[in-house]
């Protein structure tokens, strides 16, 4: 299938690792100019150097944190030079891992930590969308997914679900205004999945417990119904089809990848 994304300019955030990479590797791919923005400016030339060798296609890094206004336009700006035009798809994934150890209780979280999760996933998905819908406007087109995550839809992680209930609403509220436009908006929530950052984790994770490797990834795999661990291209072979003109029909809604949580019937 012709995703139809030859010639598109695609903006990743958090496109240096991780899902976002694996994200702008596939759009590269199939025939999009890509622009990953990331904090680490060292990782990030590193990235776009490397998927610009695989894909050749126009890969370039752009440097902001996503908490700062003035950083995010100007890192915008910066993309859209480099590409040649204004920005067709914008996909948010710079956020800090959900996955860490140990999410605090109720009585740990504190404003701090609480209002740093909110500003770099939620608000920060704002302020890059602020930045380039102005351009989708002119052009009555354009595709946004932001990267979410099962946490909503699930228990034990309470800061985790709120930011990604709220992605979720942020997404929904976009969708309505922007759709009537041409602007389609979509929210996608991987689980657990795998990544550069899988083996090296699983390996220490392993050790520490006394198990084997294998042992410890099957036990991860086993928490979906297809018993896989997903991986993060799986994850952006979806979000590529989002990013199509091909995915009309779809705008608003949350489309999950990660695997099929058990029991949960949403509808």
């Amino acid at each position: 299938m012709d995703l139809e994304l030859s010639g598109k300019r695609a903006l990743v955030t958090g496109g240096s690792r991780g899902i976002g990479k694996a994200i702008a590797r596939v759009l590269a791919q199939e025939g999009a100019s890509v622009a990953l923005l990331a904090r680490d400016a060292a990782t990030l030339q590193a990235a776009a150097a490397e998927l610009a060798a695989e894909t050749g296609r126009s890969v370039l890094g752009v440097v902001a944190d996503t908490r700062d206004d003035a950083a995010v336009q100007a890192a915008v700006a910066q993309a859209m030079a480099g590409l040649g035009g204004s920005i067709d798809i914008l996909v948010n994934a710079a956020a800090e891992p959900a996955g860490y150890a140990g999410p605090p209780k109720l009585g740990e979280i504190t404003g701090a930590f609480f209002q740093g999760e909110l500003d770099t996933k939620v608000m920060g998905y704002i302020r890059c969308s602020q930045a380039v819908v102005p351009g989708m406007r002119a052009a009555s087109w354009g595709r946004i997914v932001h990267v979410s995550g099962l946490a909503a839809r699930q228990t034990g992680n309470t800061v985790g679900s709120i930011r990604n209930v709220a992605v979720a609403a942020l997404a929904k509220n976009m969708a309505d205004e922007l759709g009537p436009v041409g602007i389609q908006v979509t929210v996608v929530h991987p689980g657990i999945t795998r990544t550069e950052r899988t083996a090296p984790l699983v390996a220490a994770r392993a050790a520490a417990q006394g198990v084997d490797p294998a042992a410890l990834e099957a036990q991860m795999a086993a928490g979906n119904s297809i018993q896989h661990l997903v991986d993060a291209t799986e994850v952006a072979w979806v979000v590529a089809f989002l990013c199509s003109p091909k995915s009309r029909a779809i705008n608003g809604d949350a489309v999950c990848v990660g695997g099929g949580a058990p029991k949960a019937i949403h509808y």
